[in-house]
Protein backbone atom coordinates (compact mmCIF):
# COMPACT_ATOMS: atom_id res chain seq x y z
CA UNK A 1 0.00 0.00 0.00
CA UNK A 2 1.33 3.39 -0.94
CA UNK A 3 2.65 5.44 2.18
CA UNK A 4 0.14 8.10 1.74
CA UNK A 5 -2.88 5.53 1.77
CA UNK A 6 -1.38 4.20 5.35
CA UNK A 7 -1.44 7.76 6.44
CA UNK A 8 -5.22 8.17 5.43
CA UNK A 9 -6.34 5.17 6.60
CA UNK A 10 -4.98 5.52 10.31
CA UNK A 11 -2.76 2.38 10.17
CA UNK A 12 0.34 4.27 10.88
CA UNK A 13 0.70 5.77 14.05
CA UNK A 14 3.68 7.36 16.26
CA UNK A 15 3.65 4.44 19.15
CA UNK A 16 3.27 6.06 22.56
CA UNK A 17 1.84 8.99 21.31
CA UNK A 18 -1.79 7.78 22.13
CA UNK A 19 -2.73 9.23 18.47
CA UNK A 20 -5.13 6.48 17.35
CA UNK A 21 -5.93 6.76 13.72
CA UNK A 22 -5.36 9.85 13.31
CA UNK A 23 -6.39 12.28 10.35
CA UNK A 24 -4.49 15.62 9.56
CA UNK A 25 -7.12 17.39 10.93
CA UNK A 26 -5.23 19.94 13.75
CA UNK A 27 -6.54 18.95 17.58
CA UNK A 28 -7.97 23.02 17.89
CA UNK A 29 -6.85 24.69 14.61
CA UNK A 30 -6.76 28.68 15.15
CA UNK A 31 -8.16 29.59 12.27
CA UNK A 32 -10.58 26.92 10.38
CA UNK A 33 -8.96 26.81 6.23
CA UNK A 34 -11.76 27.33 3.77
CA UNK A 35 -10.32 24.95 0.41
CA UNK A 36 -7.40 23.52 0.47
CA UNK A 37 -3.71 25.27 1.27
CA UNK A 38 -2.06 25.76 -1.68
CA UNK A 39 1.41 25.62 -1.77
CA UNK A 40 3.44 26.90 -4.82
CA UNK A 41 6.96 24.99 -5.11
CA UNK A 42 9.10 27.81 -7.48
CA UNK A 43 11.45 25.88 -10.30
CA UNK A 44 14.49 26.94 -12.20
CA UNK A 45 17.54 25.79 -14.14
CA UNK A 46 20.31 24.54 -11.95
CA UNK A 47 17.92 23.68 -8.88
CA UNK A 48 18.75 21.16 -6.21
CA UNK A 49 16.57 18.15 -5.90
CA UNK A 50 16.81 17.90 -2.58
CA UNK A 51 16.16 21.28 -1.94
CA UNK A 52 12.46 20.85 -3.01
CA UNK A 53 11.98 17.07 -3.60
CA UNK A 54 12.10 17.09 0.36
CA UNK A 55 9.26 19.54 1.20
CA UNK A 56 7.57 18.13 -1.81
CA UNK A 57 7.13 14.39 -0.33
CA UNK A 58 5.88 15.83 3.44
CA UNK A 59 3.24 18.30 1.85
CA UNK A 60 2.29 15.46 -0.25
CA UNK A 61 1.36 13.07 2.92
CA UNK A 62 -1.44 15.71 3.56
CA UNK A 63 -5.10 14.74 1.97
CA UNK A 64 -5.33 16.15 -1.44
CA UNK A 65 -8.62 18.10 -0.51
CA UNK A 66 -6.58 19.67 2.11
CA UNK A 67 -3.43 20.54 0.40
CA UNK A 68 -2.78 21.54 -3.43
CA UNK A 69 0.73 21.59 -4.51
CA UNK A 70 2.11 23.62 -7.95
CA UNK A 71 5.15 23.53 -9.46
CA UNK A 72 5.89 27.30 -10.86
CA UNK A 73 8.57 28.78 -12.78
CA UNK A 74 8.64 32.80 -12.70
CA UNK A 75 8.63 32.92 -16.62
CA UNK A 76 5.56 30.59 -17.01
CA UNK A 77 5.11 26.99 -18.24
CA UNK A 78 7.90 25.31 -19.76
CA UNK A 79 10.80 23.39 -18.37
CA UNK A 80 13.99 23.51 -16.25
CA UNK A 81 16.95 21.51 -16.01
CA UNK A 82 18.01 20.62 -12.27
CA UNK A 83 21.18 20.26 -11.13
CA UNK A 84 21.97 17.15 -11.60
CA UNK A 85 20.31 17.36 -15.20
CA UNK A 86 16.76 15.75 -14.83
CA UNK A 87 14.38 18.10 -16.95
CA UNK A 88 10.95 18.87 -15.80
CA UNK A 89 8.22 20.15 -17.11
CA UNK A 90 6.10 22.72 -15.62
CA UNK A 91 2.25 23.10 -17.18
CA UNK A 92 1.08 26.06 -14.70
CA UNK A 93 1.83 29.88 -14.82
CA UNK A 94 3.39 32.01 -12.26
CA UNK A 95 0.33 33.37 -10.04
CA UNK A 96 1.12 34.07 -6.95
CA UNK A 97 -2.11 35.35 -5.69
CA UNK A 98 -3.03 31.85 -6.04
CA UNK A 99 -1.06 30.73 -3.30
CA UNK A 100 -1.11 30.40 0.57
CA UNK A 101 2.95 29.27 0.50
CA UNK A 102 5.23 29.67 -1.62
CA UNK A 103 8.42 27.32 -1.27
CA UNK A 104 11.99 28.96 -2.73
CA UNK A 105 14.54 26.12 -2.90
CA UNK A 106 17.94 26.51 -3.62
CA UNK A 107 20.72 25.58 -6.21
CA UNK A 108 24.17 25.77 -4.83
CA UNK A 109 26.13 29.16 -4.57
CA UNK A 110 28.53 31.38 -6.32
CA UNK A 111 29.83 31.57 -10.18
CA UNK A 112 28.02 28.70 -12.09
CA UNK A 113 24.87 27.92 -9.74
CA UNK A 114 21.60 28.29 -10.84
CA UNK A 115 20.81 30.44 -7.35
CA UNK A 116 23.76 33.00 -8.32
CA UNK A 117 22.76 32.75 -12.32
CA UNK A 118 18.73 33.44 -11.27
CA UNK A 119 20.27 36.38 -8.95
CA UNK A 120 21.86 38.22 -12.27
CA UNK A 121 19.12 37.45 -14.61
CA UNK A 122 16.80 39.42 -12.07
CA UNK A 123 13.70 37.95 -13.29
CA UNK A 124 12.88 35.50 -10.53
CA UNK A 125 13.66 37.62 -7.87
CA UNK A 126 11.75 40.83 -9.34
CA UNK A 127 9.02 38.31 -9.67
CA UNK A 128 9.44 37.61 -5.91
CA UNK A 129 9.34 41.24 -4.87
CA UNK A 130 6.41 41.56 -6.20
CA UNK A 131 4.51 38.38 -5.12
CA UNK A 132 4.74 39.62 -1.74
CA UNK A 133 0.90 40.21 -0.13
CA UNK A 134 -0.93 39.50 3.21
CA UNK A 135 -1.74 36.15 3.80
CA UNK A 136 1.24 34.95 1.31
CA UNK A 137 4.33 32.96 3.24
CA UNK A 138 7.14 32.64 1.93
CA UNK A 139 9.54 29.93 2.69
CA UNK A 140 13.21 29.82 1.70
CA UNK A 141 14.88 26.28 1.42
CA UNK A 142 18.97 26.33 2.10
CA UNK A 143 20.55 29.15 -0.71
CA UNK A 144 16.79 29.30 -1.77
CA UNK A 145 17.04 32.14 0.97
CA UNK A 146 19.42 34.15 -0.90
CA UNK A 147 16.99 34.85 -3.78
CA UNK A 148 14.58 36.33 -1.49
CA UNK A 149 17.61 38.19 -0.15
CA UNK A 150 18.14 39.21 -3.89
CA UNK A 151 14.28 40.29 -3.76
CA UNK A 152 14.77 42.38 -0.88
CA UNK A 153 13.05 40.53 1.47
CA UNK A 154 15.38 39.44 4.23
CA UNK A 155 16.37 43.08 5.25
CA UNK A 156 16.22 43.56 9.19
CA UNK A 157 14.54 39.76 9.41
CA UNK A 158 15.75 36.96 11.46
CA UNK A 159 16.76 34.12 8.58
CA UNK A 160 19.11 31.62 7.68
CA UNK A 161 20.05 29.65 4.78
CA UNK A 162 23.14 26.82 3.94
CA UNK A 163 26.39 27.91 6.25
CA UNK A 164 28.01 28.70 2.71
CA UNK A 165 25.88 31.68 2.37
CA UNK A 166 25.23 33.07 6.04
CA UNK A 167 28.14 35.58 5.59
CA UNK A 168 26.71 37.60 2.08
CA UNK A 169 22.79 36.87 3.68
CA UNK A 170 24.52 39.34 6.71
CA UNK A 171 25.79 41.39 4.41
CA UNK A 172 22.86 41.78 2.82
CA UNK A 173 20.98 43.20 5.58
CA UNK A 174 19.55 39.97 7.07
CA UNK A 175 19.62 38.99 10.69
CA UNK A 176 20.99 35.47 10.54
CA UNK A 177 19.93 32.97 12.99
CA UNK A 178 21.17 29.98 14.21
CA UNK A 179 18.22 27.85 14.08
CA UNK A 180 17.79 25.23 11.83
CA UNK A 181 13.99 26.82 10.55
CA UNK A 182 13.50 30.40 11.67
CA UNK A 183 10.36 31.41 11.80
CA UNK A 184 9.68 35.00 11.27
CA UNK A 185 6.15 34.68 10.64
CA UNK A 186 5.20 35.26 6.70
CA UNK A 187 8.71 34.29 6.07
CA UNK A 188 10.33 30.99 6.85
CA UNK A 189 13.68 29.99 6.28
CA UNK A 190 15.93 27.21 7.04
CA UNK A 191 19.28 25.78 6.84
CA UNK A 192 21.00 23.50 4.13
CA UNK A 193 19.52 20.68 2.24
CA UNK A 194 17.87 18.00 4.60
CA UNK A 195 16.27 21.18 6.38
CA UNK A 196 13.75 21.70 3.76
CA UNK A 197 12.37 18.71 5.26
CA UNK A 198 12.20 19.91 8.62
CA UNK A 199 10.75 23.53 7.43
CA UNK A 200 7.80 21.60 5.47
CA UNK A 201 7.13 19.92 8.55
CA UNK A 202 7.36 22.52 10.73
CA UNK A 203 4.82 24.55 7.73
CA UNK A 204 2.32 21.09 8.63
CA UNK A 205 2.33 22.10 12.21
CA UNK A 206 1.65 25.63 11.78
CA UNK A 207 -1.38 24.82 9.55
CA UNK A 208 -2.52 21.92 10.59
CA UNK A 209 -1.44 21.15 14.06
CA UNK A 210 1.40 19.04 16.19
CA UNK A 211 -0.28 15.45 15.61
CA UNK A 212 -0.30 15.76 12.13
CA UNK A 213 3.29 16.83 11.89
CA UNK A 214 4.43 13.83 14.10
CA UNK A 215 2.45 11.61 12.06
CA UNK A 216 3.99 12.58 8.89
CA UNK A 217 7.64 11.94 10.44
CA UNK A 218 6.30 8.28 10.98
CA UNK A 219 5.17 7.90 7.86
CA UNK A 220 8.88 8.99 6.31
CA UNK A 221 10.71 7.62 9.07
CA UNK A 222 12.13 10.86 9.89
CA UNK A 223 12.82 12.56 13.11
CA UNK A 224 13.18 16.32 12.94
CA UNK A 225 16.36 17.87 13.93
CA UNK A 226 17.39 21.02 15.26
CA UNK A 227 15.66 23.67 16.66
CA UNK A 228 12.68 26.23 15.42
CA UNK A 229 13.46 29.88 16.23
CA UNK A 230 10.17 31.66 15.82
CA UNK A 231 10.06 35.28 16.46
CA UNK A 232 8.23 36.63 19.39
Amino acid sequence: MHRRNLLRSGVVAPAGLGLGAVTTAPASPAEPRRGPLRVHTVLYDGVEEQDFAGPVEVFGIIEPHRLKQTFVTAGGPGTVTTSSGMEIVIRAPWSPRSADVIIVPGGGYGEGSGVSEQIRLGTLPKALAAARRPGLTLAGVCTGTMLLSAAGLTGGRPCTTHHIAKKELAEAGGKVVAGRVVDDGDLVTCGGVTSGIDLALWLVERHYGPRAALLAEEVLEYERRGTVWRAA
